[in-house]
């Protein structure tokens, strides 16, 4: 395993942006190196601790799912080899992690869809039986699989803040109706293709948040990533019936193994508030999630 990239350093590429895992760098005026560091954040805040080999991970995933799923929408790669734009001493650092994409104008709403009740979906039904505005059935339970997916949208937020949950009204509100029409039904439709195959692996796909841009033309296009543990749940088959019954959360492919361990960690023998700076990962942790990376590759791709 090469040794972890917790941030990437290039100076022949002017950085446009650090997220909580990648690294974007504009070349020229319309493509962006997006760098896939191997940064993991959990409740919006980045961890100290990389996790080795998880950039690459990712990567080869969302390529997967970008193939998998280019006849649905048009996505932001554009098929150049993204170390043909880096010095040749700045390889190491793209290898294996980067994808070179178009430069969309990118809509300030995230493209959540649920098949199962989960995480803040499973809180907020609790509370009042519905999921974003949208109601559902009564007498569902943690991990239920809802009757038809549902498209959840939720607005981007700054680093460190918490992405927030709103209406598809609101949403109607940030970009207009007709885009919020088709944003819906491409990100429903994206998720049923991606869960139907997912699966014939042995994978559940709980729920998944797409990002979407607007190329020169209007023409709306999939970016960023897809469809990895970073941006989805994964739930393997075998381990979701005894779960459900429980009233437990499954076990996961995603970081719910990370998120589980920082509800009970302790920062100066009190409990994290989920704020920066996180509690130190031990090496179990690090390795453990680094292990579900790398399963959920495999078992997907066979790769």
């Amino acid at each position: 395993m090469t040794s972890a990239l917790h941030t990437s350093a290039l100076n022949s590429l002017p950085l446009l942006a650090r997220g909580k895992v990648r690294d974007n760098y504009a070349v020229g005026e319309d493509r962006i190196l997006m760098v896939a560091s191997d940064r993991i954040s959990a409740f919006d805040v980045i961890m100290g601790e990389p996790i080795p080999g998880k950039g690459a991970l990712l990567t080869k995933m969302a390529l997967f799912w970008f193939a998998l799923l280019k006849d649905v929408v048009p996505n932001h790669l554009t098929g150049e080899d993204p170390v043909s734009v880096v010095k040749p001493e700045e390889r190491a650092q793209v290898e294996g992690r980067a994808m070179l994409v178009k430069r969309l104008k990118p809509l300030p709403v995230e493209a959540v869809v649920r098949g199962y009740l989960a995480g803040s979906g499973w809180k907020e039904y609790q509370d009042n039986g519905m999921v974003c505005g949208v109601q559902l059935p009564a007498g569902l339970k943690n991990a239920s699989k809802l009757p038809e997916p549902i498209f959840t949208p939720a607005t981007k937020a700054e680093m460190g803040d918490h992405d927030e949950n709103i209406s598809f009204d609101k949403m109607v509100e940030i970009i207009g109706s007709d885009l919020a029409e088709q944003v819906r039904a491409v990100s429903i439709k994206l998720y049923k293709t991606a869960a139907d195959f997912a699966l014939t692996k042995g994978i559940i796909i709980a729920d998944t948040k797409f990002e979407f841009g607007l190329d020169e033309h209007g023409t709306l296009t999939l970016m960023d990533e897809v469809l990895t543990p970073d941006s989805s749940r994964f739930w393997p088959v075998e381990g979701y019936e005894a779960a459900f019954q429980a009233g437990a959360n499954p076990p996961s492919y995603d970081k719910q193994f990370l998120r589980d361990w920082l509800e009970q960690a302790t920062v100066g023998g009190q409990p994290w508030n989920k704020k920066a700076p996180s509690p130190a990962l031990p090496a179990e942790v690090i390795a453990h999630t680094a292990a579900k990376y790398r399963e959920a590759l495999e078992r997907l791709t066979g790769a």
